[in-house]
């Protein structure tokens, strides 16, 4: 099983920006769409940004558009997620997950952060107003 490990978070003041990256003990492309999720206190984990195996599509939540992106690189290992415009609401724990099998969208009934089989520990975000 794929192993994952965040890093990247920090505290910033409102409007900043932080890169967080999520390296993979093995390559994902052929088996994994990836995600961030994250969690605040007293909140419940939501998902924030997912993409395919190949790249090619990616989701955001509402909340996050135009200010968040999500990547990931051409050795498959290493999962990014630019976060621009940071608001105070955006503080949270940031979650990578793996979602295992070969997908070419992310567009099924439930969602595209519907059901990820493979979680790394977290990285800290804060954003002070």
């Amino acid at each position: 099983q794929v192993q994952l490990v965040e890093s990247g978070g920090g505290s910033v003041q409102a409007g900043g920006s932080l890169r967080l990256s999520c390296a993979a003990s093995e390559t994902t492309y052929s088996s994994y769409s990836m995600g961030w999720f994250r969690q605040a206190p007293g909140k419940e984990r939501e998902g924030v940004a997912a993409i395919t195996n190949s790249g090619r599509r990616t989701y955001y939540v509402d909340s996050v558009k135009g200010r968040f992106t999500i990547s990931r690189d051409s050795a498959g290992t290493t999962l990014y997620l630019q976060m621009n415009s940071l608001k105070p609401e955006d503080t949270a724990m940031y979650y990578c997950a793996a979602k295992r099998g070969y997908y070419t969208d992310l567009d099924g009934p439930r969602g595209p952060f519907y059901e990820y089989d493979f979680w790394g520990q977290g990285t800290q975000v804060t954003v002070s107003s």
